[in-house]
């Protein structure tokens, strides 16, 4: 007739082997959960906290001066067909005239994401009117930072939230 085997009994080595592989995994997917974390989404502003706070009294000084200044810069995107943008910029002093010889330096970053910042590089097209592309940019929300450079120092820094379709 048939025999029945009894059941294998439970040893230590199997609840050591248990106990083991169940935390093993567990620590397993939360490395893997931690890596696609931090990639997605650094979630850093500065790359130094330290460093930003030794240069704040410097930005609040050149804050004043660029408000001392009274420049009006006007900023214009223009969405092409192709998913690319051009970025005009006008800039006048405080008198109202065409301010020229400056270097204006784009950039279209997005808040979510540094790894996707867009820097344009602006040439001065007229006087006072400031051009440059940005090949293929992603619709959505968007950081332009606009920065008038003149003999190497800043003068104009400005960054306005837009939203490109």
């Amino acid at each position: 007739m048939s025999k029945s085997q009894a059941p294998n009994p439970l040893t230590g080595r199997k609840v050591l082997f248990m106990l083991v592989a169940f935390f093993g995994v567990v620590i397993g997917v939360n490395l893997v959960m931690m890596r696609f974390a931090i990639q997605t989404l650094p979630g850093t502003e500065v790359d130094s906290a330290y460093s930003a706070s030794l240069a704040y009294e410097k930005q609040i000084t050149a804050a004043r001066d660029q408000n001392a200044r009274n420049w009006k810069v006007d900023a214009h995107v223009e969405r092409s067909g192709q998913g690319g943008a051009t970025l005009q910029v006008e800039a006048r002093d405080s008198s109202g005239r065409p301010m020229s010889g400056l270097k204006f330096q784009g950039r279209f970053e997005r808040p979510t994401d540094r790894r996707a910042d867009l820097p344009v590089v602006l040439a001065e097209v007229g006087i006072g009117i400031y051009r440059g592309s940005a090949l293929a940019i992603a619709p959505g929300q968007w950081d332009l930072v606009l920065e008038g450079v003149s003999a190497g120092q800043r003068l104009f820094l400005s960054k306005n939230r837009v939203l490109l379709n």
